[in-house]
């Protein structure tokens, strides 16, 4: 009897993730040929659901595996909030490096400790940047009153609070939305998210302030992982290293494609100095320092 392997996203199909999903699909299948079937929903928004259920859905077995960003995950695994401290990871090489050897292993063994997962892959959520409908923001005083989405994370609020900005937690498959009301002046997002959220076309200035390097853990469901036989553990281990590379290669060329078009499309692109951007950073420091 084939293992039957269900695989859910919250993006459409021009997201980094979804072809890094189609890609691990791909690679499953050909090791494991007719001996598995597997399932992918790339958008549970699209069957009426918030992207933020992907962990309930994965936790409670009703789903096998998904990605999401770390920071939803880090009030329950505290070592998960290393990424979420502004202007501190510069070098995604570097990082990569890290989170697949000692310090992915260690990430593994407290998310499975503190939670219903495994993670697998550790997946590049993106250089984020700041995008806003009302002026250029070349200074934290430009961010003063401006409603920003932020991520379900109190760490977050906070150090964009001391920025000057008005936090409000909003999921991922209401941002469109929220950006398109007018509900937010401001959100933060990598260019791929500005671009495929169609967010450009409501928010004319983009600043490159590259806050925050964000990071998605691919999750499965540590009682369906630990009764796939071996076999099946070894392909699919060996299907997301094959997408994991691909995944963090589609996000490069995000970056570079992404901010083509945003140029094309005539959005006021921000390119901050080393002295702007550290005053981004000096002013979010009592935050990060008292981490």
């Amino acid at each position: 009897m084939a293992t039957r392997i269900r695989f859910g996203g919250y993006q459409g199909p021009a997201s980094v993730h979804t072809r890094a999903i189609a890609v691990f699909a791909r690679a499953l299948e050909e090791r494991l040929g007719d001996d598995v079937a597997i399932e992918v929903t790339a958008n549970v928004a699209a069957q009426g659901h918030k992207a933020a259920d992907l962990l309930d859905l994965v936790e409670s077995g009703a789903l096998d595996l998904c990605y999401f960003s770390s920071s939803y995950l880090a009030a329950r695994v505290p070592a998960l909030g290393a990424f979420d401290l502004p202007f501190v990871i510069a070098e995604r090489e570097r990082l990569y490096a890290a989170l697949d050897a000692a310090l992915g292993a260690r990430l593994q063994a407290a998310i499975a400790e503190a939670t219903g997962y495994r993670a697998l892959a550790f997946w590049d959520n993106g250089i984020r940047h700041f995008s806003n409908r009302a002026r250029p923001i070349r200074e934290p005083a430009a961010c003063a009153g401006l409603r920003i989405r932020t991520q379900n994370n109190a760490f977050h609020q906070a150090a964009f609070r001391a920025l000057g900005f008005e936090p409000v937690a909003i999921d991922p498959s209401e941002l469109p939305g929220a950006v398109q009301s007018g509900r937010i002046d401001a959100q933060e997002n990598p260019l791929t998210n500005l671009v495929n959220f169609g967010i450009h076309e409501h928010h004319p200035y983009v600043t490159l302030s590259a806050h925050l390097f964000g990071v998605a853990p691919v999750l499965v469901n540590r009682a369906r992982y630990d009764a796939w036989p071996e076999a099946v553990r070894a392909a699919v281990h060996g299907a997301l290293a094959e997408a994991t590379a691909a995944q963090r290669g589609f996000a490069r060329e995000d970056d570079v494609t992404c901010l083509a078009r945003l140029e094309e499309a005539g959005n006021q692109v921000v390119e901050l100095s080393r002295a702007e951007r550290d005053a981004f950073a000096q002013a979010v420091a009592p935050i990060v320092d008292a981490e």
